[in-house]
């Protein structure tokens, strides 16, 4: 039961009136790069990202837009700008710390959404039928490199039509397993 494993590096999600403030009225992204899950992409735009002990520049914002701005660092960089990022699955920002972002027309203050997220495998139905998962059910994923083989435990598994199967780790957890290139993992029910 092998998966694609890619690293997701820092990035942002903004929602349009975010947006509007950090780039102007009117303002839409622009895509730089698909990513693998159909319809997301990285956008030719970028911010900072300020906490009360520094900032991360020039940070990738993915699109589309979406209905609450959420940020997804490692831990690292959370902890080097001064901002203790609770693990959580994308989407579910209640009750985190929030940041500055800042853009060249503009800075919006998001109350919440800073975020180290979970580790996590996007399923199609189909491929999680054949491997015997279901939606949210936790696995463990054996990564397999030269000197750094690595278990990681608490892998959420995520399935939806909307997605491509690949999993999710953050640099933090890609630096740990050298992950290098074209990464699969092994799924350990």
């Amino acid at each position: 039961m092998k998966v694609l494993v890619e690293t997701s590096a820092r990035h942002v999600h903004v929602t349009d009136e975010v947006l509007e403030v950090l780039f102007g009225k009117g303002a839409a992204l622009t895509c730089k790069k698909e990513l693998s899950q159909p319809g997301q992409f990285a956008a030719m735009e970028r911010i900072d990202i300020v906490g009360p002990k520094g900032e991360i520049k020039n940070v990738s914002i993915l699109g589309p837009t979406r209905s609450a701005t959420q940020v997804e660092l490692a831990l690292t960089d959370a902890r080097k700008i001064g901002i203790a990022a609770p693990i959580r699955e994308s989407g579910n920002i209640e009750g985190t710390p929030g940041c500055k972002l800042v853009g060249p027309k503009g800075e919006y203050e998001i109350p919440c959404g800073v975020i180290a997220a979970k580790r996590h495998i996007h399923f199609t139905p189909e491929d999680a039928k054949s491997l015997g998962v279901q939606d949210k059910q936790i696995v463990s994923v054996k990564i397999d490199t030269d000197e750094r083989s690595l278990v990681f435990g608490d892998v959420v598994v995520r399935v939806s039509e909307k997605f491509a199967t690949a999993m999710h780790i953050d640099t933090d957890e890609s630096n740990a397993a050298c992950c290098a290139g074209t990464v699969y993992g092994e799924i350990i029910l």
